[in-house]
């Protein structure tokens, strides 16, 4: 029975409650959680990791007046069943449903939206000096992972906030864990900080501290008396935080409410910038999730007393056939290195990691540190593969222009999740890297249609002298085997005649186009079908052989048309005295929220028969 749970509707009804219902509220909110992302999907491990220390944020501030801000935001579940969403989880991540990040249109308790790590606390300190500014006296509370806090912007804001005497206060959620395990420096010296026994050298020295503190001060005493251990929760010197400027709290235990809501009350009256560590387990409640937590972090629909999912992903998928082919060229080539920024799992390169443990650097959650380390290797006669998420690439822009491009390295960059991710919606659509990573000098982009050719892409890329882009969607594509590119040639190749108009396909698009195919041949209309192997920079001789042999010319890519692959055809076309008539098909925006890849399709107009009927259309119009 979930009756706690349902009788509320905003933080003030958490307020009413007293500690023993606190406790029962954490299991009524896991037990939820367990069966509604069973049926839905969603990011399951770090929301149940995160029950009681949500709930001792709401219990303790006053929201929204008080602003939270949710590092990455995936954690963010719980936040929105105490602020009065819990009907709708039903439609999480769904169109025109639930996001499963934090999004401002939905609350007025969501104040900052967020998708990728390390932002919280820029975030967070910018509210707090324009809480100052305006002369306010709220509270900005920024919460983020020890994953994220290996992002150099983290540590920007940190020395930004240490320097200044803004009211702040940061709750570093430490859990050991991004998506995959935690690795590193920085992960090494949370260790130290978690298990140090040097807290305070005596309990009466930590009581004479703890009472210094007004209004509270007696009532922290009271409470570690009470918690076990007696020690835990306090005040330690000379830490990196402390060294900054920040006063650090902690490490308490993020699942027992009385050390949180005591620590939480005392770092509300306190000055300047405040940092609270707090202990939790990923997964915590529900066992296969504390087992396996990477599988758990974002999961389909789940069988509750297996874990296993409801619907099985085809094993020959991008991510998978990128991990196999890397593991196979490493043995025929030594210089060959990979690299990952926290997403060895995701990127498929766990058994490359494993087989090849030396010629494997995982960064943590730090793309710009990723591709220049790439750069710097490539220097001295790698050849390394950095797997980053398309919109996580985005992080690095300036990295990949000014330490690869510019130098002209032959950096390997394999863009997975390309083009449309799904249900993780606008902050994680990987719908820009076409139009970025095509407009910088010397950067080849390649884009394979199936996995299958995703083997031969990386051979290709590995006789070239500068950088390569291998971008590839989410998942698998089906397409006819026969259709398979070897990459022995890169230029434009046709699978399909027609002499009424040609289709130009990036990609995953080429299925759509080769079912826009059908769908026209029905209405008596040949299209010829060109996959674009290479979308940048483009086949010039290619491009003015299909100018001169159709009048109409259509372009679909899984990108934005702004800077896109179908403007540069259309670019190239016009400065080349060419008259093309057609259309660039591609999203009109960045913006596409959450939602499955087939009804995004549909809504974006780039499902097969909303292709077919824009391209019917044109010819109606030109016919008149």
């Amino acid at each position: 029975m979930l009756d706690l749970l349902k009788s509320i509707y905003s933080p003030e009804d958490v307020k009413k409650l007293k500690t023993h219902e606190l406790i029962q509220l954490a299991k009524d909110i896991r037990n939820f959680l367990v069966g509604s992302l069973s049926q839905t999907g969603g990011h399951l491990a770090s929301n149940l990791g995160v029950v009681e220390l949500t709930v001792a944020l709401h219990y303790v501030f006053d929201l929204p007046q008080d602003k939270i801000i949710w590092d990455v935001g995936h954690q963010a579940y719980v936040h929105k069943l105490l602020t009065g969403r819990r009907k709708y989880f039903k439609h999480l991540r769904k169109l025109d449903g639930l996001s499963g990040f934090p999004k401002k249109k939905e609350s007025s308790y969501d104040v900052f939206e967020t998708g990728h790590s390390s932002t919280s606390i820029s975030a967070a300190l910018g509210m707090a000096a324009a809480r100052d500014l305006k002369g306010e006296d709220h509270k900005v509370i920024a919460v983020i992972g020890d994953g994220a806090l290996t992002g150099g912007m983290a540590f920007e804001a940190l020395n930004h906030a240490g320097r200044g005497h803004n009211n702040l206060i940061v709750i570093l959620n430490d859990n050991e864990m991004s998506i995959s395990k935690n690795v590193g420096g920085l992960c090494k010296y949370l260790n130290k900080l978690r298990s140090s026994k040097d807290y305070l050298k005596v309990k009466e020295d930590v009581e004479e501290v703890l009472e210094k503190v007004p209004v509270v001060g007696m009532n922290v005493v009271k409470v570690i008396k009470r918690t076990k251990g007696s020690l835990k929760s306090l005040l330690i010197q000379n830490t990196l935080f402390e060294q900054l400027g920040i006063t650090y709290l902690g490490p308490v235990d993020g699942h027992c409410y009385e050390e949180l809501i005591a620590l939480l009350e005392n770092a509300k009256i306190m000055k300047g910038p405040v940092l609270i560590h707090v202990k939790t387990k990923k997964g915590k409640g529900y066992k296969l999730a504390e087992q396996n937590p990477s599988l758990f972090h974002g999961i389909g629909p789940f069988d509750i007393t297996t874990g296993e999912l409801k619907s099985k992903s085809n094993p020959l998928n991008f991510s998978a056939s990128f991990g196999s082919a890397m593991c196979t060229l490493a043995q025929e080539q030594d210089n060959l290195v990979a690299i990952s920024a926290a997403m060895p799992d995701g990127t498929g390169l766990l058994d490359f990691a494993r087989a090849y443990p030396r010629r494997f650097f995982d960064v943590g959650i730090a793309e710009q540190h990723a591709v220049t380390f790439a750069a710097g290797l490539a220097t001295e006669g790698y050849r390394p593969v950095v797997a980053i998420y398309s919109s996580f690439l985005q992080r690095a822009y300036d990295q990949i222009l000014h330490d690869v491009c510019l130098q002209n390295l032959p950096v390997i960059f394999a863009v997975d999740r390309a083009g449309l991710v799904g249900e993780d919606g606008a902050t994680h659509q990987g719908v820009y890297d076409i139009a970025y990573l095509s407009s910088m000098p010397h950067m080849k982009v390649l884009s394979p249609k199936m996995p299958e050719e995703i083997e031969a892409a990386l051979r290709y890329a590995l006789t070239l002298k500068g950088p390569v882009a291998i971008r590839y969607p989410k998942g698998t594509t089906h397409i006819n085997s026969e259709f398979i590119n070897d990459y022995q040639e890169i230029g434009f190749k046709t699978l399909k005649k027609g002499n009424d108009l040609v289709i130009l396909a990036v990609g995953r698009m080429v299925e759509q186009a080769l079912l826009t195919h059908e769908y026209l041949i029905k209405q008596n209309i040949e299209a010829a079908i060109v996959e674009v192997p290479c979308v940048y920079p483009l086949d010039e001789t290619g491009l003015q052989a299909l100018a001169k042999r159709h009048r109409y010319i259509f372009t679909i890519e899984d990108g934005i048309i702004s800077g896109g692959f179908g403007e540069k055809v259309f670019s190239y076309l016009v400065n080349h005295d060419y008259n093309p008539h057609g259309r660039c098909l591609g999203f009109q925006n960045g913006i596409i929220n959450q939602g499955d890849i087939k009804n995004l399709f549909i809504r974006e107009g780039l499902a097969e028969d909303a292709i077919a009927r824009q391209i019917m259309t044109i010819l109606q119009k030109e016919s008149k």
